[in-house]
């Protein structure tokens, strides 16, 4: 199996920008799949009388699956490298499609919820280490860039809505069936050059791993700043994605559909945020990336609950722009942690952020009911406060003491 390759890299390594850009529009594929049930929120709500526990329940029920398996999908992958799992994770959320077209009730939509995190548990801890194994050493660039997929796919889940599902209905969904096989087809030709890669290295010499010179205790304490920053983040980001189009509504009395497009201007800079984030952290280092994002859009957030339309999606903007440039950065500098070990931390990183975006979605979902979802943004609004965590994250220097060289 062949694929175009960029320009080999000081350690003689390639990048196969072929199988990237496959990999990435595969994402784009399954997030936008992904993203149809919270696209449909404002529908579902008025046709099956739910109210925002409920809504919350489906975004925990889609989400809580993944940050259970995708670290249990991850270490198998570490085990034994498993191509397969890549066009199978794509026909079960076809499957989940299919359940969320035809679904009558909260019990069944809850169902459909369940089975779309399934897929998605199967594709990102796989997905994530092809990306990595076709980098040639420029891993902020291919994280950055199979993240941007899933983030566009993403932002398009609104335009799909104001455009097709809001006027024409939940049934429509099953049309997007299609994007679900086209994925299929993508992904069992990545998987080809997946197994023809690792039958290669498999004979070659092994590499020995270089292990950071951190005490278990000193791990521990990164991870779990790591954990505290993405819940900074994910939950945030979560609750913009699900209740961002009510709280438009509510405060500006906007159509449904009017309210998805500024959800998908929000979704578009997060987008091109995750993108930016992982060449600027190949040449700047992560750590600089994690405290300009995290920190870098309080400013914003404490600022839209306050402010009139116009400036409201600016702030989205600014936010979704600098919030999410630090995911690429914490999932290589993760994956330093602990070397050897890329799908589970890759299974980690993408599980934990799913599960805690889902429990604080649902979270404020319940306090949305309780308190009013103006209320509920203007709370979520401190939670990049957390940022000023990084402090406590090991440098460079720490990690590898023989070596003064950046992460990469």
């Amino acid at each position: 199996m062949s694929a175009n390759t960029g320009p080999a890299t000081a350690s003689g390594q390639t990048t196969a920008l072929s199988i990237i850009f496959a990999v990435s529009g595969a994402h784009l594929l399954n997030d936008l799949l992904q993203f149809l049930l919270p696209a449909l929120y404002p529908l579902l709500k008025e046709t099956y009388d739910l109210n925002y526990l409920q809504i919350g329940l489906l975004t925990l029920g889609q989400q809580i699956t993944a940050c259970i398996l995708q670290p249990l999908f991850g270490l198998q992958g570490d085990l034994k490298p498993k191509p397969l799992w890549l066009p199978l994770s794509l026909a079960i959320v076809s499957v989940g499609v299919v359940a969320l077209a035809t679904a009558n009730g909260f019990a069944l939509l809850l169902v459909a919820s369940v089975v779309l995190g399934i897929g998605s548990a199967l594709f990102h801890p796989e997905a994530s280490r092809l990306a990595r194994l076709a980098s040639g050493g420029k891993l902020g660039f291919a994280q950055s860039l199979f993240q941007v997929g899933g983030n566009l796919g993403t932002a398009l889940g609104p335009l799909a809505a104001a455009l097709i599902l809001l006027p024409l209905g939940q049934f429509t969904t099953l049309w997007f069936v299609l994007a679900g096989f086209a994925g299929v087809a993508l992904l069992s030709y990545v998987a080809r050059w997946y197994a023809e890669h690792q039958r290669q290295l498999s004979t070659r010499p092994a590499v020995a791993t270089r292990k950071p010179a951190l005490s278990r205790d000193r791990l521990i304490m990164a991870f779990a700043v790591i954990g505290a920053l993405l819940l900074s983040k994910f939950i945030y980001i979560e609750t913009l994605k699900s209740y961002y189009s009510f709280f438009l509504i509510e405060k500006f009395d906007l159509s449904a559909q009017d309210a998805q497009l500024y959800l998908f201007l929000f979704l578009g800079a997060v987008a091109a945020g995750t993108f930016i984030g992982g060449p600027v952290g190949d040449r700047y280092g992560r750590l600089a990336v994690i405290w300009v994002s995290i920190l870098g859009s309080l400013p914003f957030t404490l600022l839209m609950p306050y402010l009139d339309l116009f400036w409201t999606a600016t702030m989205s903007v600014m936010t979704g722009l600098i919030l999410s440039s630090a995911f690429s950065a914490m999932v290589v500098y993760a994956q330093e942690l602990v070397p050897g070990k890329v799908g589970m931390i890759a299974g980690f990183v993408f599980g934990f952020a799913f599960g805690v975006g889902a429990l604080g979605a649902a979270a404020m979902g319940a306090l949305a009911d309780w308190i009013g979802i103006v209320a509920v943004f203007q709370i979520c609004a401190f939670l990049p406060a957390l940022g000023f965590l990084t402090i406590l994250l090991p440098r460079t220097a720490e990690l590898y003491p023989e070596s003064r060289e950046k992460l990469a």
